[in-house]
């Protein structure tokens, strides 16, 4: 991770520090974008900081990455005493992915998630939106795309495959 000059003047709060932290799988969005960063908190007394996180879905393989990432990134704005602690309740939810992120994700060329409804009701996704293009003329290729929480997409429209960030 490269850490941004805010960071390297050490001028930022541990917050903002954790907060701009990269996804190691998808680069254009931050942990905090994606609803990954739960808290970040810091001890009064002792000034040790705690982070917590939620991953996407249990398994997933950048955690290791991720937890890595954020103690270099509060290092380099020197709050040196972290602990990251990893929870999983309530699990993650794409409804936790910024206004913001979204944007980023569909600038991307990844289709962002439509948002789950109120509960009780079951969503059913009939169509994705390209993208590239807009079009709801698109199919799914495949469950799974470039890593398990997306799934790969094709438009008929402007024939290009692009990535769904599956919808949990």
């Amino acid at each position: 991770m490269s850490a941004s000059p805010a960071i390297e003047a050490g001028t930022v709060s541990a917050r903002e520090a954790a907060a701009s932290v990269v996804d190691p799988e998808i680069r254009v969005i931050t942990i905090d974008e994606l609803g990954i960063l739960r808290a970040v908190e810091e001890d009064s007394t002792t000034g040790r900081i705690t982070v917590t996180i939620t991953p996407t879905y249990t398994g997933c393989p950048a955690m290791d990455v991720i937890r890595a990432d954020i103690r270099r990134a509060l290092a380099v704005a020197g709050h040196l005493d972290a602990e990251v602690r990893t929870v999983y309740s309530p699990p993650w939810s794409t409804d936790w992915i910024s206004e913001g992120g979204r944007a980023k994700l569909a600038a991307a060329g990844i289709a962002p998630p439509a948002a789950v409804p109120a509960a009780g009701v079951v969503p059913l996704t009939l169509a994705v939106r390209c993208p590239q293009c807009g079009s709801p003329e698109t199919e799914q290729v495949s469950r799974f795309g470039s890593t398990a929480c997306k799934a790969l997409w094709r438009c008929r429209s402007c024939s290009e495959p692009f990535d769904h960030l599956k919808a949990l």
